[in-house]
């Protein structure tokens, strides 16, 4: 429950990065590092045209994560916290084990054996 409520409420950020159709590198919540075929053109006019040609892309996926979460015991008003602590109160007996009735013969140790019964019998346990 605990991780669906961690996956739920985190950002993800996953990056891709292909070359020549071919997924070369893959990272999560972090930048991927690119393969080297892109090659910088410098100040040149057509390095635009040339870039949108190239044989390499970068896929971004990302996903916002909630933050509409239950409000916290501090965040609420008194009149809740009344009610709240009485309603806990009132039914905690409900959750709680009763006590075991203590029997006399548990401190009653059993009578010393005069004769080993099981030799006695011939039975034997295997």
């Amino acid at each position: 429950m605990a991780l669906l409520l961690l996956l739920s409420t985190t950002s993800w950020k996953v990056e891709k990065h292909y070359c020549m159709g071919r997924l070369m590198d893959f990272s999560l919540f972090s930048q991927v590092d690119d393969c080297g075929m892109d090659m910088d053109f410098g100040d040149n006019q057509d390095s635009v045209e040339q870039s949108e040609d190239s044989c390499c892309s970068d896929e971004t996926i990302s996903m916002q994560g909630q933050d509409d979460l239950l409000k916290g015991f501090d965040q609420i008003g008194t009149p809740q916290k009344v009610f709240l602590t009485a309603f806990i109160y009132s039914y905690i007996s409900l959750l709680t084990e009763a006590e075991t009735q203590n029997r006399p013969f548990d401190l009653y140790p059993p009578p010393l054996l005069t004769k080993d019964i099981h030799l006695v019998n011939e039975v034997f346990l295997i």
